[in-house]
């Protein structure tokens, strides 16, 4: 079967290797380098690096039976464009989706608090003090240019692209921590006791996001872990799609 996979994340990665195994055809799109990275570790694929417009969509699903989306949660406005391909050619289109942690329990501790996106966020923290590390990724950032640039402490992938969005909003260069995760409970302790940090800012990610390792380092310090939460999707999960389709 020809496959067409969307997904520089682990997830991805991890589908790509089983599929492949298979013997299927297997392409797989990633958006950065970091994504060709973690794929060019999976032998018998071919990778196409770069973000995909609509009509690039729709001509790469032309010449696959099924694509497959394993984007991020949060990459809503891929996945959304994906599926307008898919409809547009008639490709079978599968949505694989990552196992999320605490959101999807209906509770949280104390210290854990839930909004609806990165705008709240950074609403609710304009009348706060002190040091914010962003662990958000960089799409994100823009919604806090409000807040004092001297504030924000970005956790961002060591890429040049990333380390440019930071300089945009002003941010000194001594606040960008440019690191690829994911990170132990002990190296997130040590990062918000080092940079003096308040407040931590980040998306459920789940397990392969590092999401429950940042909760139990908020616990261990007392530091309010502010949550943009993740939007409710339908799909399969890895292990969901592999015995389906294995």
């Amino acid at each position: 079967m020809r496959i067409l996979l969307f997904g520089g994340t682990t997830e991805g990665r991890v589908l790509s290797e089983n599929l492949a195994a298979r013997g299927d055809d297997v392409t797989v799109c990633v958006a950065t380098d970091y994504g060709r990275e973690e794929q060019a570790q999976v032998e018998g694929v071919t990778i196409l690096t770069g973000r995909k417009g609509p009509e690039e969509m729709r001509a790469l699903m032309a010449d696959h039976d099924l694509v497959v989306d394993a984007t991020h949660p949060y990459a809503t406005e891929v996945t959304a464009l994906l599926k307008e391909a898919a409809d547009a050619t008639g490709t079978e289109y599968v949505r694989v989706k990552r196992t999320l942690t605490t959101s999807e329990t209906g509770t949280s501790p104390a210290n854990i608090h839930y909004y609806g996106s990165a705008a709240d966020v950074a609403e609710a923290l304009t009348s706060t003090e002190g040091n914010i590390l962003l662990a958000t990724g960089t799409k994100e950032l823009g919604c806090f240019a409000g807040l004092s640039p001297e504030r924000l402490v970005p956790r961002v992938l060591p890429s040049a692209e990333n380390l440019a969005a930071c300089e945009a909003l002003g941010i000194p260069r001594r606040n960008i921590v440019a690191m690829q995760g994911p990170f132990s409970t002990d190296l997130n302790v040590a990062l918000l006791r080092q940079k003096d940090i308040r407040y931590f800012v980040t998306k459920d990610g789940g397990p392969t996001g590092g999401f429950p390792e940042k909760a139990e380092a908020s616990a261990q310090t007392g530091i309010p872990l502010l949550v943009i939460a993740p939007p409710d999707e339908e799909g399969l999960t890895v292990e969901e799609f592999l015995e389906a389709r294995l």
